[in-house]
C-alpha cells in the first residue's frame, strides 16, 4: 500500500510566483565562487557587495553587554525599543536637519531589504503599477511582483546622470502607479542623486498620487559630497519612507538591522505587514545599533575613507593599463563597461575562467545594466590592485 500511495504522489510545483523569478542574482554568484574555490582556484572575490572589515569594537562590546540582560531574551516589540527609535530621531535630525516623531514616523527593521520586501503588500494592490529602476537591486522587482503589481522599469543611462526620465513616464502609466523605487546612492551605478531631483519626483508623487520608496543603504557611503536625504525636500513626508540601514555604514551586514522613517500611515501598514509576518528584531541588536548610531561621528569616517583609497587606487590602476571607468561618487561598487562585442555576462564568465576575479553582470541587474560589471570594493586593499592587475592583463592579451 505504502508503494502505491508513494506512486501516486503528485509531483511538488512551485508557486507560478516563484516560477517567474529569475534565480537570485547574488545566489548564483556565489555558488560560482564555491565551485571555483572547490577547484583549488585563487579567486578574488569583488562580486557581494560586503564589508570585509570587522565591525567595531565598540559595537560588539554593547552587544556583548546587553546579551547578558534577560529581559531581552524574550520577544521585542513589534515596533523597536522606544530607545532606538529616539535615538535614531536624533541622529536623522543631527544628520539631515529633519525632526521625526519617534513614534510615528521611525520603524526599525530586520536590515533595510526586510522592509524594502515587505513594504509593496503595505501599499500595492494586484494591477497597479511599481514604478522600478533598470538597472536596480532585484529585491525591487520580485517584491512588487509577489504583492500582485504590475512593474514599469524606468531606465538608467549614463546620459541622464543615471537618473530615471521622469518626462520619459507616459502619464497613464502615472496615473496606474502607486508606488515608486528609488534607490541613491545608487547600486549598481554608484551614482548621487540631488535634492533637486528629488524635489521633481515628489511633485509627480504628489500630482499622481503614487507612494515614494526610497532606499538609502548607502547614503553614509560618499567621497566628495554628503548624500541628502529624499524627506529633506518639502512635502517629502506626505508621499514617501525612506529605507535606512546599519549594514554598509558600520559593517555589519550579517547583524540585519535598519530603520525606515517616513509618513506616518505608511509606517503604520508597514508595521502592521511585519506584525503578522516577524517577531522584531533581537533587543540586545537595537541596543548596540543605539551605540552605532550614538558614535556614528567617529566610527564612519574611517570606513568611508578607507573605501575611497581603495577607489582612488583601484581606478588608478585600471587605468594603467587604458581601462576608463567613471569616477565612483558613492557606495563601494565600481560600475565597468563591457570589452566591445562582450555582454555583461560573457565578460563575466571570462574574469572568472581566465582571471579568477568574480564580478556581477549588469544585465543581473536589469536590461539597462548590458554593457556593464559591477565590482565590489570589498577586500583588502592588495588583493583589489592584484585583482585590477589581473583584469588589465587579461584585456592586454585580447
Amino acid at each position: 500500500m505504502s508503494s502505491t500511495a508513494a506512486s501516486t504522489t503528485p509531483p511538488f510545483v512551485k508557486s507560478e510566483r516563484l516560477r517567474r523569478l529569475p534565480p537570485y542574482l547574488f545566489a548564483e554568484i556565489d555558488r560560482k565562487k564555491k565551485a571555483a574555490l572547490a577547484e583549488g582556484r585563487d579567486i578574488i572575490n569583488l562580486g557581494v557587495g560586503d564589508p570585509d572589515r570587522p565591525t567595531p569594537k565598540v559595537i560588539v562590546e554593547s552587544l556583548q553587554r546587553h546579551v547578558e540582560n534577560p529581559a531581552f531574551h524574550q520577544y521585542a516589540l513589534d515596533q523597536g525599543a522606544p530607545e532606538l527609535r529616539q535615538t535614531i530621531a536624533a541622529f536623522f535630525e543631527r544628520r539631515y536637519g529633519v525632526a521625526l516623531d519617534p513614534n510615528r514616523e521611525i520603524l526599525p527593521l530586520i536590515g533595510s531589504k526586510e522592509g524594502l520586501a515587505h513594504f509593496p503588500l503595505a501599499v500595492l494592490n494586484p494591477g497597479e503599477i511599481a514604478l522600478v529602476p533598470d538597472p536596480c537591486y532585484p529585491v525591487y522587482r520580485s517584491a512588487s511582483q509577489f504583492a500582485g503589481a504590475d512593474v514599469y522599469t524606468m531606465p538608467l543611462w549614463p546620459s541622464n546622470g543615471f537618473l530615471p526620465d521622469l518626462d520619459a513616464i507616459p502619464a497613464d502609466v502615472y496615473h496606474r502607479a502607486r508606488l515608486m523605487f528609488l534607490n541613491y546612492p545608487n547600486n549598481p551605478t554608484a551614482a548621487l542623486a540631488d535634492l533637486g531631483f528629488y524635489e521633481k519626483v515628489v511633485a509627480r508623487a504628489r500630482q499622481y498620487g503614487f507612494v515614494v520608496a526610497g532606499d538609502a543603504a548607502y547614503n553614509e557611503v560618499w567621497f566628495d559630497q554628503p548624500a541628502p536625504s529624499l524627506l529633506q525636500v518639502p512635502g517629502a513626508r506626505e508621499v514617501a519612507v525612506e529605507f535606512h540601514s546599519l549594514s554598509k555604514t558600520f559593517n555589519m551586514t550579517g547583524w540585519r538591522v535598519g530603520f525606515a522613517v517616513g509618513h506616518p500611515d505608511m509606517i503604520a501598514a508597514l508595521a502592521q505587514v511585519k506584525a503578522n509576518t516577524d517577531s522584531g528584531i533581537f533587543t540586545a541588536i537595537q541596543f548596540a545599533a543605539i551605540t552605532a548610531l550614538e558614535q556614528f561621528d567617529d566610527l564612519v569616517p574611517p570606513i568611508r575613507a578607507l573605501y575611497k583609497d581603495r577607489r582612488d587606487q583601484f581606478l588608478a590602476r585600471l587605468a594603467s593599463y587604458g581601462l576608463t571607468v567613471s569616477t565612483p561618487q558613492a557606495t563601494f561598487y565600481v560600475w565597468i563597461p563591457c570589452p566591445e562585442g562582450q555582454d555583461s555576462t560573457s565578460f563575466c564568465g571570462q574574469l572568472l575562467d581566465q582571471a579568477n576575479v568574480v564580478t556581477t553582470p549588469g544585465v543581473g541587474f536589469g536590461k539597462a545594466g548590458e554593457g556593464y560589471v559591477r565590482a565590489a570594493l570589498t577586500v583588502e586593499t592588495s588583493r583589489l590592485l592584484e585583482a585590477a592587475d589581473r583584469i588589465g592583463q587579461l584585456l592586454r592579451s585580447q
